[in-house]
């Protein structure tokens, strides 16, 4: 098995980190770079950004934020959310990231994904899939999961890969922000129908959910949002301003009784107990 890697997920609308569930219902936990750099001196292989609202104003206004990463956080940055032109792909790219995710825009013109990844490699484009489960088959959904495609994720996985594209991010909507633990089902079917690596995202409650969907889905990556922000958003609760349920935050209540609060240290550190290998330092064998 190769490295594991963890990666942050930020959403992000306007100026404001954000969290929902299900995709929707978003509170303001502060401000994004404060968690990206939290994150990467934590040791976080990876980011990712995503501009949440974006498909609402067919614009990814993330550029600034991508800037002033790329010049302090040295690792990999992928940018997901309003990706729907060659030359969206190139102003991002240009501003400091390092992949982008597409979704919308592929399902719209699967040919996008080919004609970007001869143009930019297929290592930099990320296929974004989001799925719920509806009748026993997982079907995708576009706009941050608000608009039914009918679209069966497996076979668009599949043809993704045959198009091009260099990766998965595989979100269930289902389980995105309830601590319920990630969709091992729907993890373990996508990473058996592509040969490229897979990023599980969505669910997330606690350290045994991590393990298990690397050991029994078959994750190349988990990514992780409320186990992760809501221990850093405390820290910061005086500072946060913006739109949303910025009280929550100062209650010091939890987000969901089966939420943990955990470090990206303490994960590495857990995954190398269970002999699942990640990037070395935080505690990790390489």
């Amino acid at each position: 098995m190769k490295n594991v890697r963890v990666i942050p997920r930020l959403d992000i609308k306007g100026p404001d980190l954000v969290k929902g569930i299900h995709l929707e219902g978003l509170r303001v936990l502060g401000q994004p770079w404060e968690f990206a750099r939290h994150y990467y001196e934590n040791g976080a292989d990876e980011l990712i950004y995503v501009d949440v609202v974006a498909s609402l104003y067919q614009r990814n206004s993330l550029k600034e934020l991508v800037s002033r990463t790329a010049e302090e956080i040295f690792i990999p940055l992928t940018v997901a959310g309003g990706i729907r032109t060659i030359e969206d792909i190139r102003e991002v790219l240009r501003a400091g990231a390092d992949k982008v995710a597409i979704n919308t825009a592929a399902i719209k013109d699967p040919e996008f994904i080919r004609t970007a990844s001869r143009m930019f490699g297929s290592s930099t484009i990320v296929l974004s899939i989001e799925a719920l489960c509806e009748n026993g088959r997982y079907l995708v959904y576009t706009d941050n999961g608000r608009e039914y495609t009918g679209v069966e994720a497996m076979g668009w996985a599949k043809k993704a890969e045959e198009l091009g594209a260099g990766e998965i991010l595989l979100t269930s909507i289902d389980r995105e922000g309830t601590g319920e633990g990630f969709d091992v089902e729907l993890t373990r079917k996508i990473s058996a129908a592509v040969s490229i690596p897979v990023i599980a995202c969505g669910g997330c409650g606690d350290l045994a959910d991590i393990s298990n969907v690397i050991k029994e889905g078959r994750a190349d990556a988990v990514s992780m949002a409320s186990v992760l922000h809501y221990a850093v958003a405390r820290k910061r609760a005086d500072s946060i301003t913006g739109e949303g349920n910025t009280e929550f935050v100062r209650s010091g209540r939890k987000a969901l009784p089966n939420i943990k609060e955990l470090e990206i240290s303490g994960i590495k550190e857990y995954l190398s107990s269970c002999s699942i290998p990640c990037r070395r330092g935080a505690g990790c064998n390489a």
